[in-house]
């Protein structure tokens, strides 16, 4: 019987997901299909119309299932390959996406008499509407000086696990005591597909406070907050937690025939999404930097020692490579914002110049603000438009452009919008020196790194240093793919498994001296207007106060 050589990988995004069948000799990619979910992001509201109040962000879970079946199915039919060929599947999820389910796995919106209540859905990663108890669950850690809180710099994240269960239980009750198990998306994917209920490590160490050492919440802490809390969270928060690039169980009879492959078939623990694409960019040495680019983005460090640092997403060990720490950061709106410009601020005659010319708005665009020098248009923005990740962690500020004037034209601002992108990267990096860690090396990876050159170069120029894209389309996928190879014993470890099939450098962008001197012109203003909104007026704070008081 020949050996199965080929693995797959499935990421699965914000609005799809996508299969790619791997080989695990080379890491090159033979087939990839893409499913959209259903439902999209409900964020005005439910399938029944049931409205939605702002900063909300939810999906429906029986999506996840479907859209993995036709991707899979879709990607096995492009590579010509039989199930017998294929050694392992491993996956990657949008994070921290969670959803309460009962004992048997059900989602709560799937039962009769939930499909109304907006908390039996599962909270996508950009659910906002849980930033007073983010503050609540940050402010009491703070006061008891509780050692967990400085793994993750200090801050809470209205995203994470804790403040959208304390939000269920203080605004649905009902539905909290429903819930059986409150999961990460994937994991609770992982559990239908191989019947065992567990959880990755990575995302239980950065979104769910979880640490091999015990330093955890504890229940007097979690009583403080609401006393339903404690038995809530020890009800529903539970299940062995893995590492991503262990084996974690096998294909059922049943997903294994409707995924057209063999039953038993290993399955990998899996990975938050973003953290997939630093073992398929290959990056694998401390110092090293993954800077991912899509609907958000992400900077991911590697490094051999624990530093906290202020305002980032935590850090927890072993949860992307072994022996090593990973810190993550973020932006919550990058694609989506230039997506929202031009959805919403380009006038028509720029569209019908890009229906003459044959290209998107957002080819024509950049092609325009591409012609600019930095600098010219005297703009600069803050790239809050959905929310501060890192290093501020607050969801309740929002977007700022400075220097508009009557003689501003779109391609100034959209400019200026890919550049407050790059800013925020800079921020973030500036945090990290001064925590003591050095990022240095920079790869990028993501659709939006391959198809917009003047991003890139922005980001080289601002960061004045090199910028190296790596050649996958696909990175993500092709890390969980490579996850997959190691779950499956095809390489004796991990970082033996991305020497052999991890992506090289497509494209290396240098940065150009006089831009990035302008730029630390601008730099400047960007990061003096930053603290001043965060740090010391409420002006933004105020605004969103009012738009959620005026919401009819």
């Amino acid at each position: 019987m020949k050996k199965a050589l080929y693995t797959i990988g499935v990421d699965f995004g914000t609005l799809s997901a996508r299969a790619v069948v791997a080989d695990s000799r080379n890491g090159s990619i033979l087939a990839s299909c893409q499913s959209s979910y259903a439902h999209g992001v409900l964020s005005e509201q439910l399938p029944d119309g049931t409205p939605l109040p702002p900063q909300w962000a939810l999906q429906v879970p029986g999506d996840y299932p479907e859209a993995l079946t036709a991707a899979v199915r879709g990607a096995m039919a492009q590579s010509g390959l039989a199930a017998e060929d294929i050694a392992a599947i491993g996956w990657d999820f949008t994070s921290c996406t969670v959803l309460p389910a009962d004992e048997a796995g059900t989602p709560l919106c799937a039962l009769p008499g939930y499909e109304s209540r907006p908390h039996a859905y599962c909270k996508l990663w950009k659910h906002h509407a849980a930033q007073g108890q983010a503050a609540r669950i940050e402010a009491l850690a703070r006061e008891l000086d509780l050692p967990f809180l400085r793994r993750y710099g200090g801050r809470v994240s209205s995203e994470w696990t804790y403040p959208k269960l304390l939000q269920m239980l203080e605004e649905d009750a009902a539905a909290a005591h429903k819930t059986a198990v409150f999961l990460e998306a994937g994991d609770w994917l992982l559990w239908q597909l191989t019947g065992r209920l567990c959880r990755n490590g990575c995302a239980a160490g950065f979104k769910q406070f979880w640490s091999a050492d015990g330093e955890t919440p504890d229940e007097a802490y979690l009583a403080r907050l609401h006393p339903a809390f404690p038995a809530l969270c020890r009800r529903t928060l539970r299940g062995d937690v893995l590492p991503p690039w262990e084996q974690a169980g096998t294909l059922t009879d049943d997903w294994a025939h409707r995924l057209g492959l063999l039953p038993g078939t290993p399955v990998a623990a899996g990975i938050v999404d973003a953290h997939a694409s630093v073992i398929g960019g290959g990056v694998r040495r401390p110092g090293q930097v993954l800077l991912i680019v899509g609907t958000s983005s992400c900077q991911l460090v590697v490094n051999d020692r624990p530093v906290s640092v202020s305002g980032i997403c935590g850090y927890a060990k072993d949860s992307i490579l072994p022996d090593l720490y990973g810190y993550e950061s973020g932006q919550p709106c990058v694609g989506d914002l230039f997506d929202w410009f031009v959805r919403r601020c380009v006038p028509e005659r720029y569209a019908a110049e890009a229906r003459e010319k044959g290209c998107d708005l957002h080819q024509l665009l950049t092609g325009k603000a591409a012609a600019l020098v930095p600098g010219e248009s005297g703009l600069v923005a803050l790239d809050w438009w959905n929310g501060q990740r890192s290093p501020f962690v607050d969801d309740d500020l929002s977007g700022v452009m400075l220097g508009l004037t009557l003689r501003t034209r779109p391609e100034e601002q959209y400019r200026a919008l890919l550049e407050s992108c790059a800013y925020g990267v800079r921020l973030i990096f500036d945090t990290y020196r001064k925590a003591g860690l050095c990022p240095g090396e920079v790869t990028v990876c993501g659709g939006i790194a391959r198809k917009n050159p003047l991003l890139m170069q922005i980001y080289a120029d601002v960061l004045a240093c090199p910028v190296h894209v790596c050649a996958a389309d696909q990175a993500c996928a092709l890390g969980s793919a490579i996850l997959a190879a190691a779950a499956a014993g095809l390489h004796p470890s991990l970082p033996e498994a991305m020497a052999a099939m991890a992506a090289p450098t497509q494209h290396t962008y240098l940065p150009d001296p006089g831009h990035s001197a302008v730029y630390d012109q601008l730099y400047s203003i960007y990061e003096s207007t930053a603290r001043h909104f965060a740090l010391q007026s409420d002006a933004l704070h105020r605004l969103m106060a009012l738009r959620r008081g005026g919401t009819r």
